[in-house]
């Protein structure tokens, strides 16, 4: 198997700026992504418009596409349908680690920010991200919502409009998106303030979000691209919401209610943004992928300094199906994730309902977005683009995936093949033969101790 190499500490200028066709296809000491043989910015290509939704800690049994049969999540179900659905899409434990990974390409061995406690140093002036490299293919760019990195200050190296990002709207930090009603947002350097918001629940921010995201799509000038990251911080708690809707009639505990409620008011917000899509004439040259940040949380009863102690339980819903684990978990209920996807006309290498289960991960998509805008790959990625699958060419993957989680402790995770190792701290490493055991119930490292030696080397390799 092939390694990995670590982190090149280029500028982003050198290495985007000077990245020659030449110097793309000449970096392959692993599995390369199509988009280093891809086109410069510029060529003739079809170069879809990039609709990015990410939402926050939607377990990968809430959508009715994956098995759940109580929540309502009519939008998510129709893009199944008529698109695509990932049956192994893999984020990482919480949400500022794998936002990292998602802007980078990187997985958190080799990320910039490894835990959301390192959210706020966030980026460095030679970070890469995604919004840079389609910036510098000549893509408008925005991120609304949830951004988690660096301060307010624009000067901030991490700050969003210094990470590629042309316009940005919402939350600075990822701590501050726990509160639904605040009394100030971002919108590039400039404070938006809610003065109504001091002390009363009145203006939603959740509302603001979407509200935003349509106003930048209808500014979008008509023939150049774009990328559009909306970030919700639903279903995420505090388990507050505006409405109980449509389940304010369920004798469920209130938190449930409104946690049932944040499911569905996020799957219709998708549905505002396509509805525009569409009345705007760009829903067949836009690709649409909506994803989760992570797996379900049982959380709220701790979330007093924004007012709230109403709790979950992820059981209540069944909300990580048959897998093991939740949020904070490196087992596959607190990494794999419910992602789909419509692809645009010009992409036709899949069927509607097409399912796909090539395990695939976040730090895929900045790959596959400069892949499909032929824009050229920073070199030495963890990700590979999975835009081949969407023009229905040769689909390489990868020959493993890997998942650090440092908060309360230590925790890894490998999976290549059908094998998938966990070791949590010191204790001995754990295997799970995942084509048989979903569910990682039954650990089979003791009758295969050279799959965990091999699975022991991969994870001893994949930090830098």
């Amino acid at each position: 198997m092939t390694t990995h190499r670590l982190k090149p500490h280029l500028s982003r200028r050198s290495l985007l700026g000077g990245l020659g066709t030449a110097a793309v296809l000449g970096v392959a000491a692993r599995v390369q992504t199509a988009a280093a043989a891809a086109p410069a910015a510029g060529t003739a290509v079809e170069r879809p418009n990039i609709l990015l939704v990410v939402v926050d800690d939607l377990g990968w049994g809430e959508v009715g596409a994956y098995g759940q049969e109580i929540l309502q999540t009519p939008v998510l179900d129709r893009i199944a349908a008529e698109g695509v659905r990932f049956e192994q899409a893999y984020a990482t434990p919480t949400c500022a680690p794998t936002r990292c990974n998602l802007f980078t390409g990187y997985h958190t061995g080799h990320a910039r920010v490894k835990r959301n406690a390192g959210a706020t140093a966030g980026f460095r002036p030679e970070d890469v991200t995604v919004a840079e490299v389609l910036r510098d293919a000549g893509y408008a760019t925005a991120i609304i919502g949830k951004y988690g990195f660096g301060t307010p200050d624009p000067a901030h190296p991490s700050h969003a409009n210094n990470q590629g990002f042309d316009h940005f709207f919402g939350y600075v930090g990822h701590g501050a998106a726990h509160d639904y009603w605040p009394t100030v947002l971002y919108r590039n350097g400039d404070p938006v303030y809610f003065p109504e918001n001091d002390g009363a629940d009145v203006t939603y921010a959740g509302t603001l979000i979407t509200d935003e995201a349509l106003a930048w799509i209808d500014r979008q000038v008509p023939g150049r691209p774009w990328f559009l990251d909306v970030s919700y911080t639903t279903p995420h708690a505090p388990n507050e919401h505006p409405t109980e809707d449509p389940y304010a009639d369920r004798d469920w505990p209130e938190g449930e209610r409104n946690h049932a409620a944040q499911v569905t008011w996020t799957d219709t917000q998708v549905g505002l943004l396509l509805d525009r899509l569409r009345e705007r004439g760009l829903a067949g040259d836009t690709l649409v992928v909506v994803v989760s940040d992570n797996g379900p949380h049982k959380e709220g009863a701790g979330y007093t300094h924004v007012g709230s102690t109403l709790p979950h339980d992820a059981e209540f819903f069944d909300s990580n199906g048959p897998l093991r684990g939740v949020k904070r978990d490196v087992y596959e209920g607190g990494i794999r994730v419910p992602m789909v996807a419509l692809p645009p006309a010009s992409l036709t290498g899949t069927r509607a309902g097409e399912v796909l289960r090539t395990p695939i991960a976040v730090w895929d998509l900045l790959p596959t977005f400069a892949d499909l805008a032929g824009a050229p790959t920073p070199p030495g990625l963890d990700g590979i683009s999975f835009a081949p699958t969407f023009r229905g060419e040769e689909q390489p993957e990868h020959d493993h995936l890997y998942w650090l989680f440092l908060e309360g402790g230590r925790h890894e995770a490998v999976r290549f093949g059908q094998w998938k190792a966990v070791r949590n701290d010191d204790r001995p490493t754990e295997l799970y033969r995942l084509n048989r055991d979903l569910s990682e119930t039954t650990d089979v490292s003791a009758s295969n101790p050279s799959v965990v030696r091999e699975a022991e080397r991969l994870m001893a390799q994949a930090v830098a």
